[in-house]
């Protein structure tokens, strides 16, 4: 873990040359819920950084915001040197092959195989042989300990098991920056150890940058380098798994204890 003290509102922890994304003054609502309200977040280069959250908190709105599934209603999101907002239909889709997104349901075809679910993104997004991509998804498959599964259908994994084949198809694309959203939610205890720990392991071969959103504070121990604490829409405190703990704030504590 990185040493650093928990810091509360603006206080934004970065490395100027090393951003590669940023969110400023982001505001999101529906209706008259502000879900959102002037959000700031920094990413640096290989750090894995952990959205904290009660439920309904808009942590899963901000990944959205992140990767232009929902259109924010003020503030800016660079991604990569993008400015997500002013991305055309082929700039978003091409941001999108360098930034992969893991979705809390995993998103598998149900009516393709292992191989085949695997294979899709490779179809859409690059020109290479049959024989080419049966070895990247037999290598992806191989990178979370599932090669036996790639001629199985969904339906036939575990949670667990869909979990590492929805990671692997993310990891196929070789993204830059990986978003998880939620990731060990309903899994058990020991399958959400194995999630977490899968994830380190890929921030450490592929030196990818990461934004997890969870409310799973044994996910959070595991992975965080660095945690910002959303509540009632803002940035409301960020520093280290141990140093949030030994915070005395109360609203703070509350997801310690």
């Amino acid at each position: 873990m990185k040493a650093a003290e928990a810091t509360y509102q603006e206080g934004i922890s970065a490395d100027p040359q090393g951003q590669v994304l940023t969110v400023s003054g982001l505001k999101k609502k529906f209706g008259k819920n502000e879900v959102l309200k002037d959000f700031n977040l920094v990413l640096n280069k290989g750090e894995s950084l952990v959205v904290l959250g009660r439920s309904g908190s808009g942590k899963s709105v901000l990944i959205k915001c992140i990767i232009g599934l929902m259109t924010q209603d003020a503030g800016t999101i660079n991604v990569l040197g993008n400015d997500v907002a002013k991305l055309n239909k082929e700039g978003l889709e091409a941001l999108r092959g360098r930034v992969g997104f893991l979705f809390q349901s995993n998103a598998l075809y149900d009516s393709m195989s292992v191989r085949e679910n695997l294979e899709f993104p490779l179809r859409r997004h690059s020109g290479k042989s049959i024989e080419e991509l049966d070895k990247k998804a037999t290598d992806a498959l191989k990178n979370v300990g599932l090669a036996h599964t790639i001629d199985m259908m969904p339906a036939e994994l575990s949670g667990g098991m869909q979990k590492r084949v929805a990671l692997a198809r993310t990891l196929i694309m070789n993204p830059e920056i990986m978003l998880y959203d939620e990731p060990t939610t309903g899994l058990d205890p020991i399958t959400g150890k194995e999630i977490s720990t899968l994830i380190v392991d890929i921030q450490k071969k592929y030196n990818t940058s990461s934004i997890t959103i969870s409310h799973d504070m044994k996910c959070v121990e595991t992975i965080a380098d660095r945690i910002i604490v959303l509540i009632e829409g803002r940035c409301y405190a960020e520093g280290t798994y141990e140093s949030l703990r030994a915070s005395k704030d109360e609203r703070i504590k509350q997801f310690f204890e």
